[in-house]
């Protein structure tokens, strides 16, 4: 038996002094292997007597499991090794700036909005939303739209149900709403509806359809619609509310007039116009606001009494205030998604 001893005390002395994962690999084939000593010594006991096989067959496994013990133990440790020289080799300086991703910014439409909503908050307006697919009552019906009104036509409104309003005036039509009015007269009942009444102030922000594109025209375009009602309003305070929103958007004094106009829901109408220095030095007159006097059929149909309330509205395209504020020339510009145009407002 000592011929297994001395392998494998002379193994685990070489498993010991292994210095590389290489060396260790070329131990055990050299050992535990097909051609292994230790292989060689079991194929050997069948050549044993049969008194003697039992006692080798347990010494050659005793230095088999120690050599194979010895074997892992040896790999772990040199893995360890390798991992520590590495990582302290393989360092990273965390303090190095990252790259930083590229970053976006507000469309110039989200901005005009944003700057809108900002001034008439100052002024105590709330911000109110409502359905883009709006119901023909909601859109014209209560805002005094008599049934055979220009704006009802197909060929002015999206329609996208029901065909549109018949011209007996039955039939409900669903469409895509045409200005941002209707969000007044759902503010309008849903404040009475929970126990609420005047006075009130509010505006609508968002997105309308109407069948046009040109120049200064898209079949989707932002409309802002505001709406103070209360005992004692008047066109001197819806003047005054103007004056004081247009001086705060552009940031400067603009003389202004305001034109006599028609609006069905408005009662007297008026169009607002500002004095705009052109580049040459002239000035022109711009319009850039509808507003009038809340008719009382507007407050009627929804509940409020116009003997006792009165109130104003007024309506601006949020794209005509940005090409005015940014100096962009073509409406259609806003909605290209030409990154060269969008970057100068990032």
């Amino acid at each position: 038996m000592s011929g297994i001893e001395q392998v494998s005390q002379q193994a685990l002395v070489d498993i010991a002094s292994a210095d590389s994962p290489d060396a260790l690999e070329a131990l055990r084939v050299a050992l535990l292997g097909k051609n292994g000593s230790i292989t060689a010594q079991l194929k050997s006991l069948g050549a044993l007597p049969g008194d003697q096989r039992k006692a080798a067959g347990e010494a050659i496994n005793r230095a088999r499991d120690a050599i194979g013990a010895a074997l892992s133990a040896r790999k772990a440790a040199l893995d360890e090794a390798a991992l520590d020289a590495r990582l302290a080799t393989e360092t990273i300086d965390i303090t190095l700036p990252g790259r930083d991703a590229a970053r976006g910014g507000l469309h110039p439409v989200s901005r005009t909005m944003e700057r809108i909503a900002d001034i008439f908050g100052r002024l105590g307006y709330e911000l109110s939303d409502g359905p883009e697919i709006e119901d023909d009552w909601h859109n014209f019906e209560a805002l005094n739209f008599p049934p055979h009104h220009p704006a009802r036509a197909m060929h002015d409104t999206f329609y996208i149900q029901d065909g549109g309003r018949r011209p007996d005036g039955s039939g409900v039509a669903r469409l895509l709403r045409t200005h941002t009015s209707g969000v007044q007269v759902r503010y309008m009942q849903d404040l009475l509806a929970g126990g609420g009444a005047p006075p009130l102030r509010m505006i609508a922000l968002g997105k309308v359809y109407r069948s046009d594109s040109d120049q200064t025209h898209t079949p989707m375009f932002h409309q802002c619609e505001g709406l103070l009602v209360d005992e004692h309003a008047s066109f001197a305070d819806l003047k005054g509310t103007l004056v004081e929103f247009v001086r705060a958007f552009f940031e400067r004094d603009f003389e202004m007039r305001f034109r006599p106009s028609y609006f069905p829901f408005t009662e007297p109408s008026a169009e607002v116009d500002i004095a705009w220095q052109q580049p040459d030095g002239s000035t022109r007159w711009l319009e850039v606001l509808g507003c009038g006097m809340v008719h009382p059929n507007v407050l009627r149909s929804v509940g409020i009494d116009p003997e006792r309330y009165t109130g104003f509205a007024f309506g601006l395209g949020v794209e005509r205030f940005a090409m005015l504020r940014y100096g962009v020339e073509d409406l259609r510009s806003f909605f290209d998604n030409d990154v060269r145009f969008l970057r100068q407002f990032a």
